[in-house]
């Protein structure tokens, strides 16, 4: 069980780490590794090359993005604390344990989908709705990444 507490703690510091410096090139965002490279290197630079925003645009966008992070921020730190629990368990988990880890983990689940139907009634009021609708699709393609890494990570309750 040890053996996944590293894949854990990095895809944890994926999710609550700020952006760090940009690439010279843009992943393809149907090309999954390279779209976690590139969302590692950094994630707003990534954003701003595939939504390719005017100014005016650029200055109703980048605050809603910046509180959608932070929410998505608060709901992922929320999910890693109860994997982080589960994961450093050495004994079984008793039913209402697990009764509590569900009820955490889908509160975050909750969190997370509040935060973008926020996002997404604000984006169609911001910007054009085909870029809203692209920024939601790249968030979505990221966040199944981010998802998957950590999936990978976790063993099955037993």
């Amino acid at each position: 069980m040890s053996k996944c507490i590293a894949p854990l703690v990095f895809a944890a510091a994926m999710f609550a780490s700020p952006c760090v410096w940009a690439q010279s090139s843009v992943a393809d965002v149907t090309d999954m590794p390279a779209l976690r490279e590139a969302v590692k290197a950094d994630k707003k630079a990534l954003v701003a090359s595939v939504l390719d925003l005017t100014d005016t645009e650029g200055k109703k966008f980048w605050p809603l993005y910046a509180t959608y992070q932070r929410a998505l921020d608060a709901a992922s730190r929320q999910r890693n604390d109860v994997i982080v629990d589960l994961v450093g368990l050495s004994r079984p988990v008793s039913d209402p344990y697990a009764k509590n880890l569900v009820k955490e983990l889908v509160a975050a689940d909750d969190a997370e989908l509040r935060a973008r139907r926020s996002l997404q009634s604000a984006l169609m009021k911001a910007i054009p709705a085909k870029k809203a609708a692209r920024y939601l699709q790249l968030e979505s393609k990221i966040r199944a990444v981010q998802m998957y890494d950590i999936a990978i990570a976790i063993p099955l309750i037993r």
